[in-house]
């Protein structure tokens, strides 16, 4: 039987004893080139005993995504993509990285026809577990008991009303996320917005050591062999589905794709603007957001002119001496906000010609059941050096605020927010637009119910700059934190902060001595 996906590799009985007797100990490049090759053959093998594991009549899905999957583990062990030679580095030229303020705002009549051709894509493809819930993030209550969901619905709805337009929002789901949100957009029926599903590929993890899948069938439920790769498999997966097809042919031109969790990513008329009518040279195929660094992003992804072209450089390709250079606030200014804006025709032609070429990130897991394995993955915003016209937008911090952990969801549920129409703005009586550094410790803070417990209501933090809290820690209503404040109850001490306490620039230690900070 020939494999489906050898690359021109029969299957063959004991392919690991008939391949090494040629290996020769002195010929390191020798050996390497022939465990890859083994490695390739091995997994091709496997994969076709994945495959007989399912009805016929529902391999074809499975075939596709094995495929993609087999491209992705080629390119890791021919290590494409997984570093960059340091010194090639260039700064981003003036030009390839605009002001948001350098827009130019579009004027009312040409807001339908612009908001016509949009198509909106949110990543919906986490689950709520490092927060301690179960079922999708997106589902996670953040604000007057509304979800991440429902302030995209509302968001969306509320353009599709002010302006007669149809927007559709489109869900790119895992496996681990699609049952429970099929359930959940139930809800959502009344009201003037399309929704549309896709689901992401499913690909098996790999054993570290066998370097072979972990599942040993397709259908054996076992949700730890597989994992969703990454939010890089959004081009294939969206031409897959039909949708992609489908919104060129209602003539929609742009999409705009973000992390659910990312409460800043609201549909921005000035950069939907610049991606259709922008007249100064051609129209940009791929724009990126960026907005400026601080010390809580130092190690997010950042924009360099690479051999000729502009790309994302992600922490995981930097030389493991450069790692303290490239988190740097001074040398790498901006940083990748996963906020994405693509013609819609270019991501088509580039996914049928095969033209997307992302590097590899390599995420070492380890299982509960013990095993270490590898999963394969990649990153949206790396395919633009594929795009041919591509530009950064430095935008206000205002367009990143995700909800990563207890200490970002305090922030939002303060009152340094107000909400209109599903938008969260910062209040206009915050002196500084900058959002105050939260830091909450795990052991009694990391789980939204825990979290919720430890709050009477949440403070006023209107003019506050810095919190750290650490330890067995409540607070009683009305509490106001200003400046900086940290508080640490010791191991085996609790405090308690009294209703109505005032804490400006203060250190509340484990023995409730308030101090001067």
């Amino acid at each position: 039987m020939s494999s489906s996906f050898g690359y021109g590799f029969k299957t063959i009985p004991n392919v690991n004893f008939m391949l090494g007797h040629r290996r020769t100990p002195s010929d390191s490049t020798e050996f390497k080139a022939l465990t890859k090759r083994d490695a390739q053959v091995q997994l091709a093998q496997e994969l076709d005993k994945l495959l007989f594991t399912m009805p016929s009549i529902q391999r074809e899905k499975v075939e596709v995504e094995f495929r993609g999957f087999q491209k992705l583990f080629l390119k890791y062990l021919q290590g494409v993509g997984s570093s960059v030679e340091w010194e090639k580095l260039e700064k981003p030229p003036g030009d390839s990285v605009r002001e948001y303020d350098s827009l130019s705002k579009p004027s009312h009549e040409k807001i339908k026809p612009l908001l016509d051709k949009l198509v909106v894509v949110k990543l919906n493809g986490g689950l709520g577990t490092s927060m301690g819930c179960t079922g999708p993030k997106s589902v996670i209550p953040v604000r007057s008991d509304l979800t991440f969901l429902d302030l995209t619905v509302q968001q969306i709805e509320h353009l599709n009303k002010t302006y007669h337009v149809d927007i559709p929002l489109v869900l790119m789901n895992s496996f681990n996320t699609d049952e429970d949100t099929q359930k959940v957009l139930k809800k959502y029926r009344g009201f003037k917005i399309k929704i549309y599903t896709f689901m992401q590929s499913r690909y098996p993890r790999i054993n570290r050591e066998s370097m072979l899948p972990v599942p040993t069938s397709i259908e054996n439920g076992d949700s730890e062999a597989w994992y969703p790769p990454g939010h890089g498999d959004f081009y294939e997966s969206f031409q897959n589905s039909g949708l992609l097809e489908e919104f060129l042919q209602r003539g929609k031109e742009v999409c705009f794709v973000s992390n659910i969790d990312n409460l800043g990513a609201t549909v921005d008329l000035n950069i939907l603007s610049t991606m259709i009518t922008d007249t100064d040279g051609p129209k940009p195929e791929f724009v990126m957001e960026v907005t400026d660094k601080t010390i809580a992003d130092v190690k997010g992804g950042t924009l360099t002119q690479y051999e000729g072209k502009l790309r994302l450089l992600e922490i995981a390709q930097v030389p493991k001496e450069k790692v303290d250079e490239f988190k740097s606030v001074k040398k790498f200014k901006i940083f990748n906000t996963n906020n994405l804006w693509m013609r819609l025709q270019s991501i088509q032609n580039l996914v049928e010609e095969g033209g997307l070429d992302m590097e590899v990130i390599v995420n070492d897991k380890h299982l509960d059941s013990g095993l270490n394995v590898i999963q394969l993955e990649t990153a949206a915003g790396a395919a633009m050096k594929d795009f041919t016209n591509v530009m950064g937008i430095n935008v206000p911090r205002q367009r990143f605020l995700p909800v990563k952990k207890t200490s970002d969801l305090l922030a939002v549920m303060s009152n340094l927010y107000l909400m209109k129409n599903g938008t969260l703005m910062m209040s206009p009586r915050r002196a500084f637009p900058t959002v105050p550094l939260v830091k909450l410790g795990d052991n009694h803070f990391a789980k939204v119910r825990e979290f919720l417990r430890r709050f009477a209501s949440i403070p006023d933090m209107l003019e506050l700059d810095h919190l750290t809290v650490s330890g067995d820690v409540t607070f009683g209503k009305g509490v106001s934190l200003k400046g900086t404040v940290i508080i640490i109850a010791n191991h085996g001490d609790r405090i308690d902060i009294p209703p109505g306490a005032v804490l400006e620039n203060k250190i509340v230690s484990g023995n409730l001595r308030i101090l001067d900070h």
